[in-house]
């Protein structure tokens, strides 16, 4: 069931940027880990990435970037002249460290600045003209620091990140869904959060919605399942929005 309401629906006649044919290129490119080959059938890339409208030498931070699958991707994308900021804080630095070893190592990846920097300062520049957070979001509403994940203050994160981004610069958002009306109250429990809430919030926050995707949409998921759960990991019902620095 889609939970957008109607009149975001013209937005799916947003047209593909001329990066399109690059995402293809980046996903054909020779090297490429094997893990993330098996992932693209699952992420679909090809419907995602085109959402940031990037050109070549285009500048974009991927925030809460995790292993870097997307920035491999993104620097293809912008090319030498251009930047991919992998940006992780240290908790998912130490998580994912043995995967970004396995990404670097040894591999000529372009364009992309490892960037390890806490919430409260995330210390992206300015002149940005894209950002994306994928399947990160609901972090921002996530507080565990007993397990070393800290508490975030979303309006000022939000805050920073459109501070970076250029006049018009795109912010994408990946996420699981949750239960309509819940907000973001599965955040901890469910790692999923309500996709009205993200649109809401991100819309009171100096950003305006201007396209989304479906390419990640599962009905056969109830939102109710942990996203790690063996029955539903890697095919939850994902929404994807993009929007504008307004």
């Amino acid at each position: 069931m889609k939970t957008l309401p109607a009149v975001f629906s013209l937005l799916v006649s947003l047209s593909l940027p001329a990066s399109a044919g690059s995402v293809e290129a980046a996903l054909n490119k020779s090297g490429r880990l094997p893990a993330d080959v098996e992932r693209d059938a699952r992420s679909r890339p090809d419907q995602v990435i085109p959402l940031l409208a990037l050109e070549e030498g285009d500048r974009v931070a991927d925030v809460f970037g995790g292993s870097g699958y997307y920035s491999e991707l993104l620097a293809s994308v912008v090319g030498e002249n251009g930047q991919v900021i992998l940006q992780n804080n240290d908790a998912y630095e130490q998580f994912v460290a043995q995967a970004l070893k396995a990404r670097f190592d040894g591999r000529d990846l372009g364009n992309i600045s490892r960037l390890v920097s806490e919430a409260d300062d995330l210390k992206l520049g300015t002149g940005l003209d894209a950002a994306l957070i994928v399947m990160s979001y609901h972090d921002l509403f996530y507080d565990d620091a007993a397990n070393g994940w800290p508490q975030i203050d979303d309006v000022d994160f939000i805050g920073q990140i459109r501070a970076a981004l250029k006049p018009g610069g795109r912010f994408l958002i990946v996420d699981h869904a949750a239960p309509a009306g819940t907000a973001a109250a599965a955040s901890k429990s469910l790692h999923r959060i309500d996709e009205a809430y993200a649109i809401k919030r991100l819309s009171s926050q100096g950003f305006r919605l201007v396209g989304f995707s479906e390419a990640l949409r599962n009905p056969d998921d109830n939102h109710t399942t942990l996203v790690f759960d063996p029955a539903i990991r890697g095919r939850t019902d994902r929404f994807v929005l993009v929007f504008e620095k307004s």
